[in-house]
């Protein structure tokens, strides 16, 4: 064995060990660019500095679902911050349903905002597919057996966070307590931290751990497709983002998802007379609808969650 197959191997061990236990791990030496993710994150801050009517200009809709917004919801708890959204590729409506549309800033207001996020996206899904591969060897897949769900009409959204300084950090969060529904988020993290996840336990649940920022590094973490994926081999983890009195925090979220036509199960490698299929299988474009739906309101339910989808519904992951 040659020893680029040698470290590529290590590799593999690692995150799967990552995934297996953690459901999130830091990655370094990536490859993205630095210029890149700092002119995104110099664009971030020039947009959360315009003045609101300016912001309010490009403010989303409960159908047209990518712009600005300060009135999130996560599980119907109000979150503590503002967003901005794109689509890195653009879904236009096809009759009624949801509009994925990019909402732009005027360039008067933020010269070269665009082009900033842009160059980031292409970084990120050039990343984001190289993580995939890693996950899919960690399961013993062929290297791009999880590639084909993501083309053209990937789901894919990129997120700028602005989490202002809040004077009763105890009575609130930034972002309430939650499972991503995608496959992958790839979380670029200022050096103020405040991300939170949810240690594992073998009783229930388990303490919150804060995610140490690291200098030029992502935080990944696996959502509750690659759970499905995987049969429950691997498990999306519970995590949220705190809040504080005297600064405020600043996070770029990558969130990977595959075409809107997706049908979400295990797959046939994940499924044996031993270990039988654990989830229904669903649509991926009505989940996705359905949970950004719920961002805008208190919804009389919680949203939907894949855990609704289990065939045993007492069974646990593992």
């Amino acid at each position: 064995m040659s020893h680029a197959a040698a470290a590529v191997d290590a590799l593999v061990t690692q995150v799967g060990a990552a995934c297996r236990d953690w459901g999130f791990f830091e990655a370094v030496g990536h490859g993205v660019p630095e210029a890149a993710a700092a002119r995104a994150v110099n664009a971030g801050h020039a947009f959360f500095s315009l003045p609101p009517e300016r912001k309010a200009a490009v403010r989303r809709t409960e159908r047209a679902l990518l712009g600005y917004y300060d009135a999130e919801h996560t599980r119907n708890v109000r979150d503590w911050k503002e967003v901005f959204d794109i689509f890195p590729r653009e879904l236009p409506a096809a009759g009624g349903e949801l509009v994925f549309v990019n909402k732009w800033p005027d360039d008067g207001d933020l010269p070269g905002f665009r082009e900033a996020l842009k160059e980031y996206a292409a970084g990120m899904e050039a990343l984001a597919f190289k993580v995939l591969e890693l996950v899919a060897r960690s399961l013993g897949l062929r290297p791009d057996r999880l590639h084909g769900f993501f083309g053209d009409k990937q789901t894919t959204y990129m997120r700028i966070n602005r989490y202002p300084p809040c004077p009763r950090p105890d009575l609130a969060l930034g972002l309430g307590r939650h499972k991503d529904s995608g496959a992958l988020t790839i979380l670029r993290q200022d050096g103020v931290g405040g991300l939170d996840v949810r240690r594992r336990s073998a009783g229930g649940d388990g303490e919150w751990v804060r995610v140490k920022p690291v200098s030029g590094s992502f935080v990944v973490n696996l959502g509750d497709i690659i759970q499905v994926w995987s049969n429950d081999r691997y498990e999306s983890v519970e995590h949220r983002a705190s809040v504080n009195s005297e600064q405020e925090r600043f996070c770029i979220p990558y969130f990977f998802n595959p075409a809107r036509y997706t049908v979400v199960e295990p797959l046939q490698e994940m499924v044996s007379e031993e270990r039988p299929s654990r989830y229904h299988a669903y649509n991926w474009g009505e989940f996705f609808c359905t949970r950004r739906r719920s961002n805008f309101r208190k919804l009389e339910v919680d949203n939907i969650q894949i855990a609704d989808l289990r065939k045993d519904k007492s069974c646990n992951a593992g």
